[in-house]
């Protein structure tokens, strides 16, 4: 089968690849039918996530049919049409049992920290991706939905991982209806994370960013206030003049680990690579946060540490709530909000490639070209 395979930073390229078997009972194998680049992904292309192997297959975000099915799978059958959670949840263990699917305890061997995901290197479990024609899925009982026949698979193909990670950020807010929020990043996560944050009873929701194009977009998707720090390099200044000197009720931390922040962060984070990425954006929204605020970090980091001003968050009396995404408990509410139009996740896809055409769309979404937000990958033969 063709799969987008890694070769070391930023050598992707779209070949050959054995084609994937059931390896326990309770697997399914899927044909692809769409799948996408998050910009997480990003962060494997760049060589930033150790143990990222040569050979490993990227893609957490895909739908698929059912192709071929493990003995003991009960809930699907060959045909089906699925959206797949990025997380790789058992549905047995502790933390399942208690919705928290992204760090089940079983489904990543390799570490206590997070569990299992398709595509996203040894530190993830070492599960392949769905930038591919086919694709295993573990578990097939617990994470994969089956899409609505009155919905398209590009309708749902978010649910595997933006819409409700961008949703999550948004309820760790506990937003009411008398706050303003603060979301920093216009990228795919942080689009959705505003237009969550209207849904929960945000009074006013403010957009971070630098890129024309997305400050742009979010304007018009979401009806948002926006801040370009290129305009506004003093971004925490900004936000107090228009908050009243008080700063943001929720700050929503949708950037992640790439951040671009002080020399010092970036010859530690993106250079020695002694800290885990470059937290600017995060401390923005520690300092920009009214006291008694709250901030929720949906953005991507890894170990050991960060420079992160904790000094302000105790001072100030934040909440703080992060994490990834438990994509699972929030696929039903979301499906409610797409088919009712109160969420049209496709109006992202700017781009319709050809999986052959991969590599290449790498290339153009990792220099924010092109007007690019997310792209719906085609494999061969799919619909």
């Amino acid at each position: 089968m063709l799969a987008l395979t890694y070769h070391g930073p930023k050598r992707v390229f779209v070949e050959e690849n054995p084609e994937p078997r059931i390896e326990h009972p309770n697997d399914v194998v899927l044909r692809v039918t769409r799948a996408t680049i998050c910009g997480s992904d990003l962060h494997l292309y760049n060589g930033y996530v150790p143990d990222t192997r040569v050979g490993t297959i990227f893609g957490h975000e895909f739908t698929g049919v059912v192709e071929e099915v493990g003995p003991s799978v009960a809930s699907l059958a060959r045909g089906d049409r699925v959206v797949v959670p990025f997380n790789i949840a058992c549905g047995a263990c502790f933390f399942c049992q208690r919705e928290r699917t992204s760090i089940c305890e079983n489904t990543n061997p390799l570490t206590k920290v997070v569990g299992g995901v398709f595509g996203y290197s040894h530190t993830t479990g070492g599960y392949q991706g769905g930038q591919a024609e086919l694709v295993r899925v573990p578990f097939a009982d617990v994470g994969p939905m089956k899409i609505p026949d009155d919905l398209s698979d590009e309708d749902v193909l978010f649910l595997s991982d933006i819409l409700p990670t961008g949703y999550q950020a948004a309820e760790m807010g506990d937003i009411t209806p008398e706050d303003t929020v603060a979301v920093f990043g216009c990228g795919p996560v942080g689009l959705f994370a505003q237009r969550c944050a209207w849904l929960m009873g945000a009074k006013r929701v403010i957009a971070i960013d630098s890129i024309d194009y997305r400050l742009a977009f979010a304007q018009k998707y979401n009806r948002v206030e926006i801040v370009d720090f290129k305009e506004h390099p003093d971004v925490v200044s900004r936000l107090l003049e228009m908050t009243d000197g008080r700063g943001p009720d929720v700050c929503i931390e949708a950037v992640g680990l790439e951040a671009k922040g002080s020399l010092l962060h970036g010859v530690l984070g993106k250079m020695l690579r002694v800290q885990a990425g470059s937290p600017i954006a995060l401390n923005w929204s520690i300092q920009a946060a009214r006291r008694g605020g709250r901030v929720s970090i949906i953005g991507v980091y890894g170990p050991p540490w960060n420079l992160v001003d904790m000094g302000s968050a105790m001072n100030k009396g934040l909440t703080i709530k992060a994490g990834q995404c438990d994509v699972k408990r929030y696929m039903p509410r979301l499906v409610e909000h797409i088919r009712e139009g109160r969420i049209d996740p496709k109006a992202l896809i700017t781009h319709h490639v050809p999986l052959e055409e991969t590599a290449e769309m790498y290339r153009i979404f990792n220099a924010r070209a092109d007007g690019v937000l997310k792209v719906a990958l085609i494999p061969p033969g799919a619909k």
